[in-house]
């Protein structure tokens, strides 16, 4: 149930669940169906899609658009300016089970919380899937459907499944271009330039 008067300066919509234990910053817009659980901290001018779960302490920053259907469980922390497209999965888990070795129901005490960290103004594309214990780097591009198994560099695109790094983009999104001097990358778009380290 959505409590308007716990969150001053948000609009959500009535079909929305958001906990009234949850922060959410003004001038942020949570749409259709969206659930936002106890202690999760959603910044000031976001947008959350319809259908968009954040699990308990799940915490993300200002000015982030997070698409319809994506899924940010506990153990995920997603800072400003980030795009995470339709269908985006924070997992949390790296080793899931349903029971336990003596075929027991898990609980909480059975599993250790797998962190996530997507960096300022990265970028992940429609049903991206990423694993526990993996950062994507400041304004990296994470291709759509990739599976992200490892850390991505800041600026770095990866595809595929597992995801690799195929180049570089620029904060305009644009692929940059190899620069004149051995390290250095020019976007073709903006000019702008950025060395690998």
């Amino acid at each position: 149930m959505q409590d308007a008067e716990a969150h001053p300066g948000a609009v959500i919509h009535p079909t929305a669940e958001v906990s009234p234990r949850a922060q959410i910053g003004a001038g942020t817009r949570v749409w259709h169906q969206v659930q936002i659980r106890e202690g999760a901290r959603i910044g000031g001018n976001c947008i959350l899609g319809k259908g968009t779960y954040v699990d308990f302490d799940v915490q993300v920053g200002d000015n982030c658009k997070i698409q319809n259907g994506v899924f940010l469980y506990h153990g995920a922390t997603v800072e400003d300016g980030v795009f995470l497209g339709p269908g985006v999965i924070l997992t949390n888990d790296r080793l899931p089970r349903a029971i336990t070795p003596a075929g027991a129901l898990k609980g909480n005490e059975d599993w250790q919380v797998g962190r996530i960290l997507i960096r300022y103004g990265a970028a992940l594309g429609a049903g991206a899937i990423v694993l526990p214990g993996v950062t994507v780097g400041r304004w990296a591009l994470v291709g759509a459907g990739a599976v992200v198994t490892r850390d991505v560099p800041d600026h770095g695109i990866v595809v595929g499944n597992p995801a690799r790094v195929v180049g570089y983009a620029c904060r305009c999104g644009t692929r940059m271009l190899a620069g004149s001097e051995q390290g250095s990358l020019r976007c073709p778009a903006c000019g702008w330039g950025y060395r690998i380290e």
